[in-house]
């Protein structure tokens, strides 16, 4: 490819120690079959020979492509969406996260999508999950299956606004950045990604997005999304400041969209079983301290949340000793 031509997609690999992954990774994306596309990788001051892996890949091969090194870590890999996205290019943008894998036709049947719909801003395909040794464990509708079990069986395009309303006011329904394709002209006008949460902040980005685009939907695993034992993201999930982000997001949302009643009482009532069934996990995590910050922050959208915490536990504590006399 002509690297003064400009090319259709930015495929951005944001990296940070992910040496053992970057083979199959950068293999997968050569072996796209859509082909019009420039590579930009970006590494946040790994501390393994991921530069070494990376440049003796693309050693020999025929591929526009940029590499962008951090002498300082960024500490945030929202902060490297937008530098990747600034540097790139394409109408399109990829965020291949640097452990995912994609099936050759990702880009060919993403690109196809936004090419045919131009109010779409965002597609996105289902995830395969994987383990550390590649293996299948299951595919992402395990995330959406509580909110709908037979919406994402099925291809859709649907308003970004009644995404937001009516989806991703409950959970972050698009998972993995390795899944989407978006245009590079709807997020520089959202104002880029959000970089003010630890790992809430794609889910923000997406409202975002989808605020000012229509969203697509595919049900083939055309990505491979790796789940690690033991993560960072592991550990977060299981403390104080996942259900604070949860709440800040519901905060988020509610700022930007006008939330029927009945929505808002559902999503007030989510985030209180998701409160409760967190703290429950883990006890000492969530002592008074803990609990304390997560009201103040709950308070700002939901002024009878302690008030509901206290009448759920107290419900499914009777309903425990009632049925231990059964």
């Amino acid at each position: 490819m002509n690297a003064k031509r400009k090319p259709k997609v930015s495929v951005i690999v944001p990296n940070y120690n992910h040496a053992r992954f970057l083979p199959k990774r950068l293999a997968s994306i050569w072996a796209q079959t859509y082909k019009d596309f420039e590579l930009i990788f970006l590494d946040d001051r790994s501390q393994d020979n991921s530069l070494e892996v990376f440049v003796k890949f693309v050693q020999g091969k025929k591929r526009a492509y940029k590499k962008i090194i951090n002498t300082v870590n960024s500490g945030s890999p929202f902060k490297q969406w937008n530098k990747g996205v600034e540097a790139a290019r394409g109408e399109y943008v990829w965020i291949a996260e640097s452990d995912d894998f994609a099936a050759p036709t990702f880009l060919a049947k993403l690109v196809a999508i936004l090419d045919k719909n131009p109010k779409v801003g965002v597609a996105y395909c289902l995830s395969n999950l994987v383990n550390l040794r590649d293996q299948v464990i299951g595919d992402t509708r395990a995330y959406t299956d509580d909110l709908d079990k037979n919406r994402w069986q099925k291809a859709f395009i649907n308003s970004g606004r009644d995404e937001c309303i009516n989806y991703l006011s409950l959970s972050n329904t698009i998972h993995n950045a390795s899944a989407v394709l978006f245009r590079k002209k709807i997020f520089m006008a959202a104002g880029g990604a959000d970089t003010s949460l630890k790992l809430a902040s794609d889910w923000i980005t997406w409202i975002k997005l989808l605020n000012i685009s229509d969203i697509a939907f595919i049900p083939e695993a055309l990505n491979c999304f790796r789940v690690h034992e033991s993560s960072v993201r592991e550990r977060f999930e299981n403390s104080p400041k996942y259900i604070i982000q949860n709440y800040q997001v519901a905060i988020f949302l509610s700022n930007q969209f006008a939330i029927p009643a009945d929505k808002l009482k559902q999503i007030k009532t989510r985030l209180i079983e998701l409160w409760f069934k967190k703290a429950q996990k883990n006890k000492f995590e969530f002592l008074v301290k803990g609990n304390l910050e997560i009201y103040l922050t709950a308070f700002k959208i939901d002024k009878l949340a302690i008030f509901r915490l206290t009448k759920l536990f107290f419900v499914r504590f009777f309903h425990k000793v009632i049925s231990g006399f059964i």
